[in-house]
């Protein structure tokens, strides 16, 4: 059998496990726009986020990360996959309508070109001289990184563990949303090559760490649909790129990252509580409970810390699933 590209390494836990401050200042904050009287953004926070155990070995604490290979563990699933819709499924009609559940499978892009350039230098000189730059006439790395052949040959190793699982009886999901960063555009496509899937949708908020390195700003909208006909963009979608803009100074810390993902899952569960009050049939409602997104490191560790999921190593390339409990506020 041929070795998976996709193992984490000392690097990705690093990505995953560090800066644990960063942590404690989102809670800090998120509590304080949620739980202030009077607050002008206490309801524009009304869900918090649950992580479900029982479904996937990766919520189970007793799993090693450093291990743990989803590529040849069924993506970590402890159950069918009949069992595990039908679970779902019987969790979201049965619960007060407040509650809703999600399956997120979280979506690491594959090695790009920026991963090989901050390699290639010692870490001091990379952060003061080449993250601002996007070559050095022998590696092109920005703006907007594009995938190296290894990257393409892990979106493509998901593929057929998708093509593998989806035999076993795994849903495709409803919806993908992706990063606007054309690494994460390019993994979505090599990862759901020849499957049947919606129009993924391009959404802003799913970038990674926002301002300064020039791998992170991302192509103009013209251009993304150039290269991505398929794809879709959410509503107020700009032509440039007005977060790099706005970052271009200070550099988006994590704690703003982690509250930018927040938004993220804000919007996206409360689509389902608005249709509950509209009276949409519960069949649906479906259409939104199992979800792909595409996105980085930066942002899968976000989700993994808005939703309060323990921490994971997720190997470059790779994903992981995480059933998700929303409880609204009422």
């Amino acid at each position: 059998m041929t070795q998976s590209l996709l193992i984490p390494s000392a690097r990705d836990r690093v990505d995953s496990h560090a800066d644990l401050d960063q942590d404690e200042l989102y809670y800090e904050q998120i509590s304080q726009l949620q739980n202030t009287p009077g607050s002008t953004h206490k309801d524009a926070y009304p869900w918090t986020f649950s992580p479900v155990p029982g479904f996937f070995r990766q919520t189970d604490p007793n799993t090693d990360d450093l291990v743990f290979n989803y590529t040849e563990e069924d993506l970590g699933r402890l159950h069918s996959w009949q069992d595990i819709v039908e679970q779902i499924d019987e969790l979201n009609k049965s619960s007060p309508e407040n509650e809703c559940y999600k399956v997120l499978f979280l979506a690491r892009h594959g090695e790009g070109w920026h991963n090989i350039a901050s390699h290639k230098y010692p870490a001091e000189e990379w952060m003061r001289k080449w993250r601002f730059l996007g070559t050095d006439g022998e590696l092109t790395w920005g703006p907007d990184a594009d995938l190296t052949e290894l990257g393409i040959r892990q979106a493509e190793e998901n593929n057929m563990v998708w093509k593998d699982q989806i035999a076993k009886g795994a849903p495709i999901p409803s919806k993908f949303y992706v990063s606007p960063l054309k690494r994460s555009c390019r993994t979505l496509n090599y990862t759901w090559e020849d499957i049947d899937i919606p129009k993924p949708i391009v959404v802003e908020k799913l970038r990674e760490t926002i301002g300064i390195h020039l791998c992170h700003k991302r192509s103009t909208k013209s251009e993304i649909n150039k290269g991505f006909p398929s794809f879709q963009f959410e509503p107020g979608f700009s032509e440039t790129d007005e977060l790099e803009k706005a970052y271009s100074v200070n550099r988006e810390k994590l704690h703003e990252q982690f509250l930018r993902i927040n938004e993220f899952l804000q919007e996206l569960f409360e689509q389902d509580w608005e249709n509950i009050n509209e009276r949409i049939n519960a069949e649906q409602l479906k259409d939104s409970t199992f979800l792909s997104i595409t996105s980085h490191a930066g942002t899968i560790r976000s989700f993994i810390t808005v939703i309060n999921h323990r921490k994971f190593t997720i190997p470059t390339g790779g994903m992981i699933p995480i059933v998700v409990k929303g409880t609204r506020r009422i």
